[in-house]
């Protein structure tokens, strides 16, 4: 896929909560295609202590409004600085970079997304492309409280929503491992992203009961192009780039 390097303009930015911003960014030309699970290296600009682009998510595609839609946690310079971002501003991105999800082969399959923390930011976007590939989309996720649990109504608008926070105060109390769906559930294919503790718990989960199984790795990644080699992980190939190879891999590849 073709990877561009574009100038966007911020058109809108929401704040949902202490530590998260929402950035939407445009441009007058339509935007490129962008595959779920792919992500976008980020300048930051007006930030002494930050050198290279910030690895994104693409959290959705609004097309009606020739949108970019990007979760930002800001937990670091660089990330913080993208939260002070204004309306009209203008944010260099490299995009679209990696390989994302993959599509069941058949309609009508069900399907769990799992994400924890900024994780379920990938998700939104491919419960949409599965929604309207015939799919049955069930979302799981989890947070450490009910604040890190963002825009739950839009998630139902995609499919079913499931909770879990480790202090009970949103949905089930625990881990998402632990929540009650997967006692029942019987799903075709699960896709995952969030923290690597959590995504271990999935792969095992999903191995345990012969279920197909998409992890999409936080690795650090610093250029984007498989070139600083900064994101290597072991798979069954060997030592491969998060950025170029994934970040989306199945689980049977990884040796975790």
């Amino acid at each position: 896929m073709k990877k561009y390097c574009l100038d966007l303009r911020v058109s809108a930015v929401e704040r949902l909560s202490v530590k998260h911003v929402l950035l939407k960014l445009t441009q007058e030309a339509p935007l490129p295609a962008m595959q779920p699970g792919q992500f976008v290296e980020v300048r930051v600009d007006h930030s002494p202590s930050t050198f290279l682009r910030r690895p994104i998510s693409i959290h959705y595609v609004d097309v009606a409004h020739n949108e970019l839609w990007l979760l930002v946690a800001t937990i670091g310079d660089g990330t913080r600085q993208l939260g002070r971002l204004q309306p009209g501003d203008e944010v260099s991105c490299l995009l679209p970079l990696g390989n994302g999800f993959s599509m069941p082969p058949k309609a009508s399959n069900r399907v769990l997304l799992v994400g924890g923390g900024v994780g379920i930011a990938p998700l939104l976007y491919q419960g949409e492309a599965l929604r309207k590939a015939g799919h049955n989309p069930v979302f799981l996720l989890g947070g450490r409280t009910a604040s890190d649990l963002l825009e739950l109504d839009l998630y139902k608008e995609v499919g079913e929503v499931y909770v879990t926070t480790e202090d009970g105060s949103l949905g089930e109390k625990g881990f998402v491992t632990n929540h009650s769906v997967l006692e029942g559930g019987q799903f075709d294919l699960i896709q995952t992203c969030g923290p690597k503790p959590m995504m271990l718990s999935v792969a095992r989960y999903a191995n345990e009961h012969a279920i197909e199984c998409e992890a999409s790795l936080e690795n650090m990644m610093a250029c984007g192009l498989g070139a600083c080699l900064c994101c290597v992980e072991k798979t069954d190939e060997g030592n491969l780039c998060v950025c170029k190879e994934g970040p989306v891999f199945n689980i049977k590849r990884l040796l975790w």
